[in-house]
């Protein structure tokens, strides 16, 4: 929920446990268990562990694995969520349904024009995409989202929050839209040559409120170029735009909404944002690799202010270990340094983008 992040975690450990099982025979009954602890570590909610475990199978001969599973992390902070997921394929991949429903209770940092305010956010959400492909690369579809969600100061004795914050303390919301996905890739886990582009535009209902319904849309589009066998660029560009009645952890964020390396996803939050980001990966065998990265993105009320505050920018380098010797699936640790100063370390499975 502070964007999702328990629930972000467990979602993505899912995502690691489908990867596991892609050598699944086709048909419902020869599909196979996988679980997969992995850990994980951001400077929003710290370090901690997430561990998923899924059922794996093909609906047909030609469709990407599908997974039925169950997630679940809890970070050193006291950060927990566990959830059910769902991704299914079938129709040779012209049909794809993914399922989410979750419960985190998460602690995190919101910064405040007073500094950074410890917060403890817990609530339930539920996610549904169901898309259809016109095309092998291009398709459609529609996403639903419910989310119950209540804020408090995490120490007894805080003061309480600026009042602009005041509306979005405890919330039910129900957020309906449309998404586009126009994937060329050449791989899905470690893409070398082609691009990505991803859009969503939803619109979020209070429920049991009169507060109007907010927008929320972005764009994200990925390219990649190889520079050989053993290296090639990965490109982000990322842009975001969300109407004024937007809770803040809706709102456009550098660190969540582009996934952008160097600064924890509640810092730099507005209506508006975009960013840029380009990553050099090389490898070294056949388990490991290195890569070296960088990032600049810009908040704003609108996009005409988006340079009003200035630049946020972040450089690193990070370690990479294969984790298979099937699929290129790495374990990943990034250090980034941000042009305030700080350092912040992530530890994942997979590729940032």
């Amino acid at each position: 929920m502070g964007h999702a992040v328990g629930a972000d975690e467990v979602q993505q450990q899912m995502d690691h446990v489908e990867q596991a099982g892609k050598d699944t025979s086709f048909g419902f009954k020869n599909g196979s268990v996988v679980v997969a602890p992995v850990p994980f570590s951001n400077p929003t909610i710290g370090a901690g562990l997430a561990l998923g475990a899924g059922y794996l199978f093909k609906m047909d001969a030609n469709s990407n694995t599908s997974v039925i599973g169950f997630g679940a992390m809890r970070s050193d902070n006291g950060s927990q969520a566990a959830g059910l997921l769902a991704n299914l394929a079938f129709n040779n991949n012209r049909w794809l349904l993914s399922l989410f429903a979750g419960k985190a209770d998460v602690r995190y940092d919101l910064f405040t024009p007073l500094g950074p305010f410890p917060i403890h956010q817990d609530g339930e959400i539920a996610r549904l995409n169901l898309s259809y492909g016109v095309t092998e690369d291009l398709s459609f579809g529609g996403v639903f989202r419910y989310l119950n969600t209540s804020i408090n100061p995490d120490f007894p004795g805080l003061p309480a929050l600026p009042p602009r914050f005041s509306p979005d303390l405890g919330l039910e919301i129900v957020t309906a839209g449309f998404s586009a996905d126009w994937d060329r890739r050449n791989d899905s886990d470690y893409p070398t040559d082609g691009s990505r582009l991803t859009a969503e535009a939803t619109r979020g209902f209070f429920q049991d409120s009169q507060r109007p319904s907010y927008d929320r849309a972005y764009a994200i589009y990925d390219i990649y170029h190889s520079l050989g066998t053993d290296s090639n660029l990965a490109f982000r560009g990322v842009i975001c735009s969300t109407t004024d009645e937007t809770p803040f952890f809706d709102q456009c964020s550098i660190g969540a909404t582009d996934n952008m390396r160097g600064f924890n996803s509640t810092q730099f939050l507005d209506f508006r944002s975009t960013s840029l980001q380009a990553e050099y990966r090389h490898r070294f065998g056949a388990r490991w690799g290195a890569v070296a990265f960088g990032g600049i993105g810009w908040t704003g009320a609108k996009f005409d202010q988006l340079h009003d505050g200035g630049s946020h920018s972040a450089i690193g380098v990070g370690a990479r270990y294969r984790v298979s010797k099937k699929f290129p699936v790495d374990f990943s640790v990034d250090i980034s340094h941000n042009n305030l100063g700080d350092d912040q370390i992530y530890i994942y499975v997979g590729q940032r983008f």
